[in-house]
Formats: structure tokens, C-alpha cells, sequence
């Protein structure tokens, strides 16, 4: 009987201890080193999520929110063709920002919305939403109602451009518009326009327009699609498609301390998913996302 007791524990012992051992492993897999403070990678067939890191607190998103202006604009099936104007109000609206088209002049909307997603141009991004009908109210009321039926419930839009901090969102919620926005094929297309020279009219001139993604303007194939975003309030921010082994995968990241360190966490989570190794990133912005996480629970 001592024996069969003794039995039972060492085999209770072993189930421990192999579990524990398995529960490390699983654990140190989900660690990645990232400089962004919010981050998601979701396999884009199966939905799974396959790596999340504060995914779900709300933050402002910048330019990310173009590409909801870009569903916006394709669901309504208006003319890519047709040339829309550049007006005054326009300018007005994203608070004079910097932008070197100039005002009254004129662009197809297919090339409006072309440079409003490889460049990130605030200038056109304002001028497609005024030129919906019913104005830029009935735009950023469509752009909600799309948030709202993609199921993205911690999102909320005040503009098209993403110049305003209440412009928000979570990793989670920006995983599901990524994969929306990558079933029409002109937004994959027009996001991963390496150059571009726009041809204006009345008066005539070009400009030539670069991506805002150093991945895409280095020729990487393996981005299936790219939105930047950049505001004070946000932070450096990311959202691609990206081809990684034999899945495309949705890439978020938020929030991010230094210029580049999206892209060095888009590649820290493609290293990490094709061979586990973590990466490291700067203690500076260890502290840095402390503090951000400080702000957010407040």
C-alpha cells in the first residue's frame, strides 16, 4: 500500500513539474521586447491572434484612421475619376497645416485618395470627406457606422485625417479595419505605392510623393499593405499586412518611442514568429512606455 502511495506522488510529482516546465515555456513565448507601448500580429485567414501586448487600451491613432477614410470612400462607390478641388475649407479644417498642394487646384479622387494613403497627404484626406455627400459630417458619420459594423467598439472618428487625439482606437480593434481594408484590392495597391507623381490641374503642376514606410520604399514585396501615423498625442504608429513564412499576418503597432522603432517592432514580431528569439529594444523606451501606460490608466 506504502508503495502505491508512494507511486501516485512521485507520478503527481512528474505532472507538476512537466506542466510547470510547460507553462514557462508557453509564457517566455508570448514575451517580445517592443519599443510601442500597444501592439497586435493576428493571422489575417484564421483570425487568431498570435501575439498581443496591451491591445486593448484606447489611444489616439493619428493617420491610421485614413484607412478608414479609404473604406469609406470605396463603399460609396463614387468616380475615382472625377477631379475634386482642394478648397479653402480644406486647409481650415486640418488647422493650416503643412501641405504643399495648393488650394483650388485640382486631382482625380482615385489620386487624392492615392497620396492620402502612400504619403499620408492631410490636405486630400480633408478634401475627400468634404466632397462626399453631405459633406464631412455625413463622412464621419459613415466612417463610425463602419467601425460599428466591423465589430470595432472602442473605436470612435471625429475627422479624416487623424489629426485630432480623439481620433481613437486599440490594437485590437485596428486588426479587424486592416483586414477589412485589405479585401479591396486599390487600398493594398495605393498603400504600397513605393513613388507617385501626382499631375494637377487648373493650374497645372506636379509633385512627387514618396511612402511613408521605409519597408515599402526599400521594395519589400512582403507588405500586402501600410498606414503610418505620426501626432504628438499618438505617438509613432504602424499598421501593415505582412507576409511572414507561409501566413499573411496583421500587424498593429502603437504608440512607439523613436522615429523607427514601428518598423523595428514589425520586424522583432516577424523574428520572433519565425524563430522565437525576443529581441531587445532601448531602456529608454522601456521607461518611456511606463509612463504612456502611467497616462492611459488615468
Amino acid at each position: 500500500m506504502k508503495k502505491f502511495i508512494f507511486n501516485i506522488l512521485c507520478f503527481t510529482l512528474l505532472l507538476f513539474l512537466s506542466y510547470a516546465g510547460f507553462a514557462q515555456t508557453s509564457a517566455e513565448k508570448k514575451l517580445i521586447n517592443l519599443a510601442s507601448v500597444s501592439a497586435i500580429a493576428v493571422d489575417s485567414k484564421t483570425g487568431a491572434v498570435l501575439f498581443a501586448k496591451n491591445s486593448d487600451i484606447v489611444m489616439p491613432i493619428a493617420s491610421i484612421t485614413k484607412l478608414m477614410t479609404a473604406i469609406v470612400i470605396l463603399d460609396s462607390k463614387l468616380s475615382l475619376k472625377e477631379k475634386i478641388r482642394f478648397a479653402k475649407e480644406d486647409k481650415e479644417s486640418i488647422n493650416n497645416y503643412f501641405s504643399r498642394v495648393r488650394v483650388e487646384s485640382e486631382l482625380s479622387r482615385g489620386d487624392t485618395l492615392r497620396i492620402a494613403l502612400m504619403s499620408s497627404e492631410n490636405l486630400a484626406a480633408s478634401s475627400l470627406a468634404r466632397t462626399y455627400p453631405g459633406g464631412s459630417i455625413a463622412f464621419v458619420k459613415a466612417m463610425n457606422a463602419k467601425a460599428k459594423a466591423l465589430g470595432m467598439t472602442h473605436t470612435h472618428f471625429v475627422n479624416s485625417t487623424g489629426l485630432s487625439e480623439k481620433n481613437v482606437s486599440t490594437a485590437s480593434d485596428l486588426a479587424k479595419m486592416v483586414a477589412a481594408a485589405a479585401k479591396y484590392p486599390l487600398i493594398k495597391k495605393y498603400s504600397t505605392t513605393q513613388t507617385y507623381t501626382a499631375r494637377f490641374k487648373r493650374p497645372r503642376y506636379v509633385l512627387g510623393y514618396t511612402n511613408t514606410n521605409v519597408l515599402v520604399r526599400a521594395g519589400h514585396k512582403d507588405v500586402k499593405l501600410s498606414k503610418t501615423g505620426y501626432l504628438d498625442e499618438a505617438g509613432r504608429c504602424l499598421t501593415m499586412l505582412r507576409r511572414i513564412g507561409n501566413k499573411d499576418v496583421v500587424l498593429v503597432m502603437l504608440d512607439s518611442f523613436g522615429k523607427r522603432s514601428p518598423i523595428g517592432d514589425a520586424n522583432r514580431i516577424k523574428k520572433w514568429l519565425q524563430t522565437g528569439k525576443q529581441g531587445k529594444v532601448a531602456k529608454s523606451a522601456l521607461k518611456y512606455e511606463q509612463m504612456k501606460l502611467a497616462q492611459y490608466s488615468k
